[in-house]
């Protein structure tokens, strides 16, 4: 039905329409509310379990008949309400994260940060959740779901001793319709089992539940799950359409045959409605899913973009029986996408070069339990040097970063784990594009990366076709790509969009002219891999000085240059955005994180960040490195570099001018310089004047700390986040960058959940109040609770004045902290 009436609907560009088809409705006397979704996360209990031993396991699965023989059989802490005593397993709110809990080991996976998680650790391997909820009996008619946005990994759940089903991918989101196994007007307990003994990714991927839960109840008439599609178009005079299709579902049950509508109303930021069309049924048979539409006239649009991200919300209303029987907003972005194989890419007709990173979701403090504000803070973070697209590596997100995206004017490749044309896999990827498939930044899906054993033969060309077309049949807006590496020839034959990973591994001109119709785009290439502060290695510590030709070739400059000069190139996507957990090739144990990442893990800038913000916007700068603080190295030649936009840069060492030098285009410079105590100063020149001075200078010993927050003013809701910046000053007032004192944190009014330092091979504790400054600087993020008035954090150090920070957090709407308790 669906190909039929969306081809219908383009034809006629019809406003509203009249749709009749079989209905009978199923009401429920105290059914007719509303949506309501509230909010799961506060509250779980949790202990570990075992993957084999089944004493350790809670004697789970042991029974005479188990779960899987008899249903309602959930032994051990799958059993039902007042089976299983858990009050002495641990209280925690989501997300939650337990491998960041452990401690790094040598022994422990390199791939995954040598955390005592995973392969070689099963005591700590098999997660067990539990929470306990009482429905309302008034509920009774109503659909009742849970839905994870995802577990790590493996995950199977029960309610009340029902077995619910499993979910194997720590990265897709799944629910289940829970509305037959519930104590209506009493107490309902449910159970989720994880296990990480087995990696799923090669890289770190955290344990656990971390992303948000939620109870979702609908009357038996609603809109679908991601059943709603929302396409725009704008017209040459600047009118937009507005096409929209929703999934309406009536659930099983007997009653009277009614009429049913569903309205439609587009809203914009300012909240007033621009665009309203309704559409009308008689009798869809219980049970049925059907699928209506409209397409609404905005005339005078404000369109998304990486610089105005304005946002609209579409209404859906529902009603039966002459009742508004379900409701959902759903955001969007009205704007035009097109990619062009000579060209590049084009965002509302204008062309726009990609430039971005590829990124894991995890961070110093928190791991893969990232809070919704810290996505706020990572994607500022990138957008601060330029950076226009975010490739999620290598899954699909959790649902708050695409928000945040949509929020901040982000452009995002959205990408499955897995490459493969059986149902297992293209129902990942169904489940991606019905979820992400109305963000207005998403632009491209991603069907696979680095699937080295298909990548260059038929076989991988052959899955390929088929997932393409599948994904085509979902989604005919956008392109889709697959990430390949040294494998050319196979998928990179027939994929719509090529993602080239690493120019060393092909040559980019060629593929364009044998394969004129394709669209290229760099999807990985090669950052200048740092230590953050670090130009001298000292590989026992885990530290390493720049790479000028990196694990996968290059570095940073070399690939922008070679992106930079092929109009065809859409764009490039560096790996990474910020250092990850895991993976920290070339090195191994102490480092126990990449060091790939433009940013460090906790998001301080590289030196090579400077470098993309010089080529990446339009703003002034001047950036002098190294630091200038090397005691015993007298007399030491230096390589002094400065990444710049300004037409020249004379450099200056204790008020002794070393030479002025034109700066090439995407471009550095570089002067050897003997180290003498005192004043490096660069002087950046536009049309032979000095425009701006930056100087890096010896400083003395810490003295004083001092706290910089992202933000002050938050929400008691238990989830907003502020990240605060810890630094060390001398007596002078100025910043020290190779500072290294242990500060200890205090708070009343909130909570400290994570500390960090961006150190790739520190073993401190994650969850402490804490940490080590690392070359000058550290991180701690502090959460608020549902108690609303005024947060203080207080940092000290031994022989070091120590600083405050005061927050207010306001008592959050009703709508934000909607919850089950």
């Amino acid at each position: 039905m669906r190909a039929s009436f969306r081809s219908w609907i383009r034809v006629t560009g019809l406003v509203s329409f009249v749709v009749s088809v079989a209905v009978s409705l199923v009401m429920a006397a105290d059914a007719s509310g509303g949506r309501e979704r509230l909010r799961m996360d506060d509250g779980w209990r949790f202990a570990f379990g075992h993957p084999s031993d089944t004493k350790k396991d809670f004697g789970h699965a042991t029974g005479y008949f188990a779960y899987i023989t008899k249903t309602g059989f959930g032994d051990g802490p799958a059993a039902p309400v007042g089976k299983f005593d858990d009050s002495a397993w641990r209280t925690l709110d989501l997300p939650h994260d337990w491998a960041v809990e452990q401690p790094n080991v040598a022994n422990g996976s390199h791939s995954h940060g040598y955390r005592a998680v995973g392969p070689g650790f099963p005591d700590v391997n098999v997660g067990w959740y539990r929470k306990t909820i009482t429905i309302p009996k008034e509920d009774l008619g109503r659909r009742i779901s849970l839905v994870f946005d995802g577990v790590f990994r493996a995950s199977r759940v029960w309610v009340n001793g029902f077995y619910l089903g499993e979910e194997p991918s720590g990265y897709l989101g799944f629910r289940y319709d829970v509305s037959d196994y519930l104590n209506y007007g009493g107490e309902n307990v449910i159970a989720v089992r994880c296990d990480v003994t087995m990696e799923e990714g090669w890289f770190y991927e955290g344990a656990g539940i971390y992303r948000h839960v939620w109870l979702e109840k609908t009357a038996p008439v609603h809109l679908v799950a991601d059943g709603t599609t929302i396409v725009t178009d704008v017209d040459e005079a600047g009118a937009a359409k507005v096409q929209v299709w929703s999934e309406v579902a009536h659930a099983l049950g007997k009653a009277e045959a009614a009429g049913m509508s569903v309205r439609y109303l587009v809203i914009d930021a300012d909240g007033k409605s621009v665009a309203e069309a309704a559409t009308e049924m008689q009798g869809v048979e219980a049970g049925e899913t059907v699928e209506l539409g409209s397409a609404l006239a905005v005339t005078k649009p404000q369109l998304w973009s990486i610089e105005t991200p304005v946002l609209y919300t579409l209404v859906a209303e529902v009603s039966a029986g002459g009742a508004v029987v379900d409701r959902v907003e759903t955001k969007f972005g009205i704007r035009t996408v097109r990619f062009d194989p000579n060209e590049g890419f084009f965002l509302n007709g204008k062309h726009v070069k990609l430039k971005g990173t590829n990124n894991h979701q995890d961070h110093a403090g928190v791991g893969a339990a990232i809070p919704d504000a810290l996505q706020d803070f990572r994607i500022k973070a990138l957008k601060a040097m330029g950076s226009n697209v975010y490739r999620c590596s290598h899954n699909p997100p959790t649902p708050e970063l695409l928000d945040a995206c949509d929020r901040l004017g982000m452009l995002v490749i959205d990408e499955t784990r897995l490459m493969g044309s059986n149902p297992l896999h293209l129902d990942a990827v169904e489940r991606m594009i019905r979820r992400d498939r109305n963000h207005p930044s998403v632009i491209m899906w991603s069907l696979g990366n680095e699937e080295w054993a298909i990548e260059g033969n038929i076989t991988g060309a052959r899955i390929t076709t088929t997932m393409q077309a599948f994904a085509k049949r979902l989604d005919p807006t956008r392109m889709m790509t697959v990430a390949i590496s040294g494998g050319w020839g196979g998928i990179s034959t027939v994929i719509e969009a090529m993602g080239v990973n690493y120019i060393r591994h092909g040559d980019t001109d060629k593929q364009h002219k044998e394969f004129p119709w394709q669209v290229i785009l760099g999807t990985e290439e090669t950052t200048t891999q740092a230590t953050r502060g670090i130009y001298f290695d000292d590989k026992e510590r885990g530290h390493m000085a720049p790479l000028e030709d990196g694990t996968s070739g290059g570095n940073v400059e070399t690939g922008w240059k070679h992106y930079a000069a092929r109009p065809y190139l859409a764009g490039v996507i560096y790996w990474t955005g910020f250092d990850y957990r895991g993976e920290p090739n070339p090195l191994k144990w102490p480092a126990v994180s990449s060091q790939f990442g433009i940013l460090d893990t906790c998001g301080f800038p590289k030196d090579s960040f400077y470098y993309l913000k010089a080529w990446w916007t339009d703003e002034p700068v001047l950036h002098v490195f190294p630091h200038w603080n090397w005691p015993g190295k007298e007399g030491q030649e230096f390589d002094v570099r400065v990444h710049s936009n300004h037409e020249a840069v004379e450099l200056l060492l204790n008020g002794k001018s070393l030479g002025k030098q034109d700066m090439p285009r995407n471009g550095h410079l570089a002067w050897k310089v003997a180290y003498a105590p005192g004043a490096l100063e660069a002087r950046g020149y536009r049309g032979g004047k000095v425009v701006e001075t930056r100087t890096v200078e010896t400083r003395g010993l810490a003295a004083k700390l001092v706290m910089t927050p992202d933000r002050t003013a938050l929400t008691a809701d238990n989830q907003d986040v502020s990240v605060i910046t810890v630094s060390a000053l001398d007596a002078q007032g100025r910043a020290v960058p190779v500072a290294d004192n242990l500060v200890t944190f205090e708070i009343t009014g909130g909570k400290i959940i994570g500390v960090g330092n961006g150190d790739p091979a520190s073993h401190e504790a994650d969850k402490a109040s804490e940490r080590k400054l690392f070359n000058g600087l550290a991180q701690v993020i502090v959460q608020t609770t549902y108690q609303a008035g005024p947060m203080v954090l207080k940092a000290k150090s031994e022989g070091l004045s120590g600083a405050m920070v005061e927050f207010t957090s306001s008592q959050a709407g009703a709508a934000a902290v909607a919850r089950v308790k």
